[in-house]
């Protein structure tokens, strides 16, 4: 799975250690967080990859090693992201230019192009192999709500729900079922500041169950998807928001 060293990504790749699977953990450029990640993980056969899917040489050399390290995979899950940050902020009335057209590139080539071009080399992977697969895309919640600090980034995982969609109905004669998982405010290490103090009661009051999401209930989620009795699910988008954003 990509973007696994931490967060959403280390619970998924945690769960599905758990039932006895082989994962390989992709990480971008945090080793110690990725090793903590595979070192934590339960049972034997996984495997850690590195590299930068932005790059679509790289993408195809993450799929080819994880392919090798677990012998052969049957579930992607799409979980790299270049995510919301200070650092990423681009408010249009407040950025520069520059910078405004900076961050809409590294959200689209990782978040966009990045995830299309491992997803194609791990879906001829399956084809290939004639084996029934399962891709599951970590979208958000912003992609419906909107993003105004981060529109990049909102925009990136509209285009990754509509990406599985059109995926869903290109793959399923192969065998192959594609979802999307949209998850509200998750409690991450990344994110634990803003669950302090007032910002922290906002964030909990968006949801009438007066609490944020956790890594697990994702988790959990994701591997219901990626299971052999959700196949009728293929071209869901799951909301997994406790109610904050309701859509039609």
């Amino acid at each position: 799975m990509t973007g696994a060293s931490r967060g959403i990504g280390r619970a998924i790749a945690r769960a599905f250690a758990e039932k006895g699977d082989r994962v390989a953990v992709h990480y971008a450029s945090n080793q110690e967080d990725a090793e903590r990640t595979f070192g934590g993980l339960p049972g034997s056969g996984h495997g850690l990859v590195r590299g930068d899917l932005s790059d679509p040489e790289v993408a195809q050399r993450i799929a080819e090693e994880a392919e090798d390290l677990v012998g052969g995979v049957d579930v992607l899950v799409n979980n790299a992201a270049f995510a919301p940050s200070p650092a990423s902020a681009h408010p249009v009335a407040e950025v520069s230019y520059a910078d405004w057209q900076r961050l809409w590139r590294r959200m689209v080539d990782v978040n966009v192009l990045g995830t299309a071009n491992v997803t194609y080399c791990v879906a001829r992977h399956m084809i290939d192999r004639g084996v029934p697969g399962r891709v599951v895309n970590i979208g958000s919640r912003g992609a419906f709500k909107g993003e105004p600090e981060f529109p990049a980034y909102g925009a990136s995982k509209a285009a990754l729900h509509s990406f599985g969609q059109s995926l869903a109905v290109a793959l399923a004669p192969h065998g192959i079922a594609v979802t999307s998982v949209a998850p509200g405010f998750t409690a991450t290490d990344r994110v634990a500041i803003k669950l302090e103090g007032e910002s922290g009661e906002a964030l909990r009051g968006q949801s009438p169950f007066g609490r944020v999401g956790t890594p697990e209930e994702v988790a959990a989620a994701v591997l219901y998807l990626a299971s052999a009795e959700a196949a009728w699910a293929s071209g869901a988008i799951l909301d997994l928001n406790g109610a904050s954003h309701l859509r039609m």
